[in-house]
């Protein structure tokens, strides 16, 4: 195992991490046994059996553990009115889109958002994974995509923003996460944040053989554009009600490839640059697709495992137009800093499934408020 240590970098371990911490994150001067008080008042999630979700022990206490662990961590590094994401603080640029639903969606996919022939207004925020917001593009790290789909009508599932007219997309440009259970990944908080070296050094025993690969692998990528970058769920979604729901997971993928080389000599912001030349200059355009689960044995508590295309086919169901623009004002890019994505901004058709997804609920909406108390500035969705 001591052949991985030099090929993880601690700090992009904690921060590729987009599904189970918090997407905004930061401090406030509250005590830790008020924190866990407020984790405490949200509510867990219920399982669905029918569709394979299986509670692990203590599920619910490892989760507000788990949130206090990087909410402690985030009142540590940073300071009130300056409270970035505790995960993804770096974006290459939030932009404006079109969600639109394909026509001829079959019936088994038309569902929740997926009206065929239905078009959305969209907030786009692309990022960097690592908690540094002042790592250089260049570096090898994990990539975000976050989607927040405008003027959904009917009631959430997230209980404190169930009005909201928001189905928020959470993506990264890897198809699997690093760990499965709660207590392991409660574990690796403490230790990416503990002051001991040792304790950083055991980081692969904690995560595991698979865990640790599947953590390089996912911090190991270099692209030249957001846009032309694919990206995945890594972990299951319903889609549906009743008797014929199913489990898929999502991906976005540019319409037409271009692999245009990472210049020799990068800048610092490489990526917001390329996307912002990108827009000025004309439109962009990614497939949004869908991956039903074909058989039983692709697990919906098994975030670590791909679903093999050629086994679950992926279909295109939406296409996401950038129009040209111009996002990279002061304005824009504060506006974006205050959005707060997470995957329970949805229609119950969309409920997320699994152990990291019922984590993300506590974990999301306790980091969320702290950020945005510490900043002072109001949590709410956008119309």
């Amino acid at each position: 195992m001591s052949g991985f240590i030099p090929l993880i970098r601690f700090s992009l371990l904690f921060a590729i991490t987009p599904i189970l911490i918090s997407t905004s994150g930061c401090a406030y001067h509250h005590s830790k046994s008020k924190n866990l008080t407020n984790t405490h008042r949200i509510p867990y999630p219920s399982i669905d059996i029918g569709l394979g979700e299986k509670l692990q022990p203590n599920e619910n206490i490892l989760a507000a553990q788990i949130a206090e662990q990087i909410g402690k961590s985030i009142r540590q590094k940073y300071t009130a009115g300056h409270a970035l994401r505790d995960a993804h603080p770096k974006a290459h640029g939030c932009v404006r889109a079109e969600f639109h639903v394909s026509k001829s969606l079959p019936s088994n996919l038309a569902k929740g958002v997926f009206i065929p022939d239905k078009s959305y207004s969209a907030w786009i925020r692309f990022s960097n994974a690592s908690g540094d917001v002042t790592q250089a593009d260049n570096k090898k790290d994990a990539r975000g995509m976050a989607i927040k789909i405008l003027g959904v009508n009917g009631r959430k599932i997230l209980e404190n923003d169930d009005q909201a007219m928001t189905q928020d997309f959470i993506m990264i440009n890897h198809p699997v996460f690093f760990v499965n259970e709660p207590q392991r990944y409660l574990s690796f908080i403490e230790d990416v944040n503990s002051k001991s070296m040792l304790k950083k050094l055991q980081i692969p025993f904690t995560l595991g053989l698979q865990g640790t690969i599947n953590a390089v692998k996912a911090s190991n990528s270099k692209i030249s554009n957001p846009i032309q970058a694919r990206y995945w769920s890594m972990v299951p979604y319903q889609l549906g009600l009743g008797a014929d729901r199913q489990a898929v997971k999502y991906s976005a993928r540019p319409c037409i490839p271009n692999k245009v080389a990472i210049p020799n000599k990068p800048s610092h912001d490489f990526l917001r640059e390329a996307l912002r030349k990108n827009l000025e200059t004309s439109d962009a355009c990614m497939e949004f697709l869908i991956q039903p689960r074909t058989t039983s044995k692709m697990l919906v508590e098994d975030s670590m495992t791909e679903w093999k295309e050629d086994k679950a086919p992926f279909y295109q169901i939406a296409t996401i137009h950038i129009p040209k623009q111009i996002f990279d004002t002061p304005e824009q890019n504060e506006f974006c800093e205050n959005l707060s994505f997470t995957p329970w901004h949805a229609l119950p058709e969309h409920r997320p499934l699994g152990t990291i997804n019922r984590l993300r609920k506590v974990i999301y909406e306790n980091i969320s408020t702290i950020r945005h108390e510490m900043n002072a500035v109001p949590r709410q969705e956008p119309q």
